[in-house]
This record gives structure tokens, sequence and C-alpha cells, in this order.
């Protein structure tokens, strides 16, 4: 995809609202060549998607071996509304709590005290973390209203071409 296509997806309405969510489907390639898909918070700064991880975590080894990913962050009413991204990620280890961990986890579904007390909490765990960052090669979304999944797509092409 070109960079003017996935920036034509990403900026859709529907998009801006998938990409304003705090739960994504992380898919990567586990270093025994299995697949995984873990959920995992994440924020969107406009052009990358920034996700948070404990330094020890078990998915870096098999992101630093096989950095490409593929994320899905979708609605649970029905019709479904998904938005796919793929990227490659980029590590960054860094010490401390980064900003983007402290933006994307319960800001709205905190009281304050309870935010206080849950931020003082993960500073005394975590003496740094690794951001993950990816920067989107391809994006889809799908609403089954305006899109469809693509092997969707091609039955309704054919039905369309048999009448």
């Amino acid at each position: 995809m070109q960079p003017s296509e996935i920036s034509e997806v990403l900026n859709r309405p529907l998009s801006q609202e998938l990409l304003a969510r705090d739960l994504a489907r992380l898919a990567y390639v586990a270093k025994d060549g299995t697949p995984r898909v873990v959920p995992i918070g994440f924020l969107w700064n406009g052009a990358e998607l920034v996700m948070c991880t404990a330094k020890n975590a078990p998915k870096l080894p098999a992101l630093r071996h096989h950095p490409a990913v593929a994320l899905t962050i979708d609605t649970e009413a029905h019709p479904p509304h998904i938005l796919l991204v793929r990227g490659l990620a980029e590590l960054d280890v860094v010490e401390g709590i980064p900003d983007e961990f402290l933006r994307m986890n319960g800001a709205l579904t905190m009281t304050p005290e309870q935010r206080v007390e849950w931020e003082a909490g993960v500073r005394a765990l975590y003496d740094g973390m690794v951001r993950i960052v990816v920067t989107p090669t391809w994006a889809k979304l799908i609403d089954f209203e305006t899109t469809l999944p693509s092997a969707v797509e091609e039955l309704v092409r054919r039905q369309a071409d048999r009448t």
C-alpha cells in the first residue's frame, strides 16, 4: 500500500474512533515459529501505534527476531467495526514509565484518587519498559456497510456478475 492509501484509511472517522480505543490485539510470530495473538493497550499518536510492555515480556525476543506484526482493533457489537493494521515493530527500551503508558491506561475509568494509587503502583513495579512502536504499512477498515472482508467482496462481485 502507498502511504497516501494508508492515510486515507486511517483518517476515516470510523478509523479514528477505533484508534481512540484503548485495546488492540497484537499478532506476531513467537520464537518457536508459532503464531501468537495478545491483547495489549495502545495509543495512536497520529502516525504510530505505541504499546508498552515489561522489559522481560516473552514477546520481546520474538519481536526482535520477527518484527512483522498485525494488529486488530475492533468493537464487540454486531456488525463489528474492524480496523486491521500491519507494520514492523520497533522496540525502544526506556528507563522509567513512558508517558504513553500512563495516558493509555484507564484515564477515563478511574477516579482521580484511583489514578494516583494506580500510577504509584506502576512506578513502584517497573524500573523501565519497552515501547513497541508500529508505523502502519498496510491498513483496512471493515464496517460491513461500506467495506467488507475481501473474500465477501469477491462473493458480492461474483453474484453481481451472475445477475
